[in-house]
């Protein structure tokens, strides 16, 4: 007798374990509208952050070629071209 099961307890179990996967199910879904939602705002960001973005005129500081007007960094001396 202990280690039966009554048709009641299953039932319950069966009933427990499909409102379980019907939550998680929800989450996950609501999970992935969030992360949808963050990468649009994202790239929104991103695009209006390179709107504003200015390149430097001949003898301004610069890293790489990208942030000059001519397209030349001289690397040593950190200045545009």
């Amino acid at each position: 007798m202990k280690a039966q099961l009554s048709a009641e307890m299953l039932i319950i179990l069966v009933v427990i374990l499909g409102l379980a996967v019907l939550v998680a199910s929800v989450m996950l879904k609501s999970g992935k509208q969030a992360a949808d939602s963050i990468e649009q705002k994202t790239e929104q960001v991103i695009a209006a952050s390179e709107d504003t973005m200015v390149k430097g005129e001949s003898g301004d500081y610069c890293v790489n070629d990208a942030d000059c007007e001519s397209g030349s960094c001289d690397t040593y001396s950190k200045k545009c071209y």
